[in-house]
């Protein structure tokens, strides 16, 4: 089949490159002519797992190809998929001017039926907007379908080649036969192509994430809840994964969670909800308990250094939000280095991939190094930020003889306290026994 994808972020590049793996032509519209040479001289503009042998190949077939011309990409496509940005206005709620903009050419530019695919993560009632705007200068036939991706940062094209399952939201039984043919090679071994009307499919993405983010929140709540009480997490998420209600997945706590999604698409489902007169009481509650547990390590440091933060400096393991990402949007990394560099603190940083995200918006605020032990060198203590597998079992001799004070501050719960009370060392977790040496 003969796709386009118009906008080359990460949906876009992952949707373009895995339609183009199952011998679909791909044609990749971006209005950053830079970006757009890059790819095709086959540089990968961003950072996932596996991403950059599929676009190689593919590129090499001849199957993907890059352009800035939006009427290019309408010529060639029988499916047009929208992945364009929506990002978070002032107010919480998804901005829409893009995936409106480009509809509106659309519009102008279409001269034989085509499918419109939101592939964006867009609010209740998007798909309707974008047809009407398409409507306004169309002289052909065309279909609006919402098909909400649920893509996993760090595995990505795994998600995308060997789905749970599809949403498809269509009112058209043209579109959805086209839809269910593209995806027909996605779904051989059972997974369900999941058909209901656009409203809920767009709500569908909004519910899933808030849900995932609320139960990351809520065992955010019960490891400090823990603290207080002498209890353990990891002993209580273990009780509670094992109850086939609950699952095992997403019940670790840590320092809250960040990225492109959840953070947006909480406050997102949230101000629908109060623009449609109804309160999403829990994902207010989510939003605030989520704020505060990114600087929650924030008072143990201070307590430590007894409220004396000035000129000490602090080596930080992992700057984007989660492992095998470069992403940095919302991380929990950036507001603990904001808060100790406010304290008047000094920080020196390493993360494999996302230290040039993190250098474009602090610059030379911080020290960034070449590998994680390079980071402790001189430095007060360590701050561990994302659970990347290389700080998962490190040279604690190293540490200890890196660090002025023998201390750690584990913002994800990494180290098992039995092994740490072997190492003389000072160990801050989250919802666990505090180690003193």
């Amino acid at each position: 089949m003969k796709i386009s994808v118009i906008g080359t972020g990460y949906v876009g590049l992952v949707t373009g490159t895995c339609l183009a793996e199952t011998g679909n032509e791909v044609v990749c519209v971006d209005i950053d002519k830079n970006k757009v040479q890059q790819m095709r001289a086959g540089e990968v503009p961003i950072y996932e797992p596996h991403l950059d042998v599929l676009f190689e190949r593919n590129i090499r077939a001849n199957r993907l190809k890059f352009s800035t011309s939006l009427k290019e990409g309408l010529n060639h496509g029988e499916i047009i998929f929208l992945a364009l940005p929506t990002p978070e206005d002032e107010d919480g709620s998804a901005d829409l001017q893009y995936v409106l903009g480009v509809s509106e050419e659309i519009g102008r530019l279409i001269n034989t039926y085509k499918v419109i695919v939101d592939k964006s993560t867009v609010p209740v009632g998007t798909a309707e907007k974008v047809y009407e705007v398409i409507l306004k200068n169309a002289k052909c036939e065309f279909d609006v379908v919402s098909n909400p991706e649920f893509l996993r940062e760090g595995f990505a094209v795994d998600d995308f080649l060997k789905p749970e399952r599809i949403v498809v939201g269509s009112s058209s039984e043209r579109a959805t036969q086209l839809m269910k043919k593209l995806y027909k090679p996605y779904v051989r071994s059972g997974n369900p192509i999941i058909v209901m009307d656009e409203k809920s499919a767009e709500l569908t993405k909004y519910a899933a994430n808030s849900f995932l983010a609320a139960k990351i929140t809520f065992m955010n709540e019960i490891a400090n809840y823990c603290e207080k009480v002498g209890a353990d997490v990891d002993q209580v998420r273990r009780g509670m994964g094992t109850d086939s209600r609950i699952g095992k997945r997403f019940l670790f706590p840590g320092i809250g969670y960040g990225g492109s999604c959840f953070p947006k698409d909480v406050k997102a489902l949230h101000k629908s909800g109060k623009d449609d007169h109804y309160d999403f009481q829990i994902l207010e509650a989510v939003i605030n308990v989520n704020k505060n547990q990114k600087v929650v390590l924030i008072p143990k440091i201070k307590d430590y250094f007894k409220n004396n933060l000035e000129g000490k400096t602090f080596a930080i393991w992992g700057l984007a939000f989660k492992p095998e990402t470069d992403d940095i949007r919302e991380a929990p990394a950036l507001d603990i280095i904001n808060e100790l560099l406010s304290q008047g603190a000094k920080v020196k940083a390493f993360d494999p991939e996302a230290m040039p995200n993190v250098e474009r918006i602090l610059g030379n605020k911080i020290v960034f190094s070449n590998s994680m032990y390079d980071a402790l060198y001189n430095a007060n203590a360590l701050i561990i930020c994302t659970e990347w597998s290389i700080f998962r079992t490190p040279d604690f001799e190293k540490i200890k003889k890196s660090l002025k004070n023998n201390v750690i501050f584990d913002g994800r719960n990494l180290y098992d306290l039995e092994d740490i009370k072997k190492e003389n060392l000072s160990y801050y977790s989250i919802g666990r026994e505090t180690i003193i040496s």
